[in-house]
């Protein structure tokens, strides 16, 4: 599959997570409406929709299409959200930009950017949980824990708070995997296997996945790390060389340029193998791991 034909795939999941995302988000109206606006500032109109469109290409490994797997791209895109707010705010990175536009809490202000990112982190258990979703109760439920899993202290919550330690001390390059595959891997990983429950897939085709998720959320963050010392924040719509600024622990710095894209090979070679046991029909998951690691943004 060719670069163009990825990014119009990458489009069409995109633009229907879109879509859903506006559906299932609140109208800014009401007593609450500046929350909820807020909400939607976040959540709307940016991002490559990395994780939706992981869910809905493992699901198409076994035939699940359509809009089971958008809604729980949905789901993890306002987790996603919800993340970023947070992240950014001055508490944490202090970040300005955000998707190439002000950050939510320079949008709005600090109060309601903390309220915004814990409603748009309620509302992706909701939505999953909803009598709407078509998914069958097991499933919902599998898929609820299993984000709750990704996203609390055994995941997101978890790497993100080793994080702000390292800015005090030195990690090894085994420390920063485990923080980093907690932090961008455990939302990667359970987009991975989200598209596993829809499917019912097999323990040996679920553990594939899982380490597929491993290697690409490891290189996802290391190409990040790339980005904040060498990009351009007119590209890559937020500001660079803040983790440089704060001392942040990355794989960049403590194995350097070359060292760091070196390992982006390694990872893309162990990823492919991975995929092995789908043969033909992963391609497009190999086409996207070349995409992570040689974007712009």
């Amino acid at each position: 599959m060719s670069t163009v034909l990825l990014e119009a795939r990458m489009a069409t999941v995109a633009a229907a997570v879109e879509v859903e995302l506006a559906a299932l988000l609140p109208a800014a109206e009401g007593a609450q409406a500046r929350l909820n606006e807020a909400m939607r500032y976040a959540a709307l109109g940016g991002g490559k929709r990395l994780r939706p469109f992981l869910v809905a290409a493992t699901a198409e490994l076994f035939g699940i299409t359509g809009a089971a797997p958008i809604r729980v791209g949905a789901a993890v895109e306002l987790i996603h959200a919800y993340s970023l707010v947070h992240d950014d705010l001055p508490a944490m990175d202090d970040a300005a930009l955000r998707r190439g536009r002000p950050s939510c809490h320079r949008a709005f202000d600090e109060a309601t950017a903390i309220l915004a990112g814990d409603a748009l982190q309620a509302l992706a258990f909701e939505v999953l949980a909803r009598d709407d979703y078509g998914a069958d109760p097991g499933q919902r439920c599998r898929l609820v824990r299993k984000l709750a899993e990704a996203s609390g202290a055994l995941g997101m919550c978890g790497g993100q708070m080793i994080d702000l330690l390292a800015e005090r001390q030195e990690l090894t390059v085994a420390e920063i995997t485990t923080l980093q595959r907690l932090k961008t891997g455990a939302i990667i990983g359970f987009s991975c296997e989200a598209g596993a429950v829809l499917g019912r897939a097999g323990s040996a085709e679920t553990e594939a996945l899982r380490g597929y998720a491993h290697d690409l959320g490891l290189a996802f963050q290391i190409k990040d790390d790339l980005l904040d010392l060498e990009g351009d924040s007119a590209v890559t719509g937020k500001d660079s060389g803040r983790d440089s600024e704060v001392g942040k622990a990355t794989f960049v710095r403590r194995l350097g340029v070359a060292g760091a894209r070196a390992k982006l090979e390694e990872l893309r070679r162990s990823a492919l193998g991975r995929l092995d046991i789908f043969g033909d029909s992963a391609r497009v998951l190999g086409q996207l791991f070349a995409f992570v690691i040689d974007r712009r943004s």
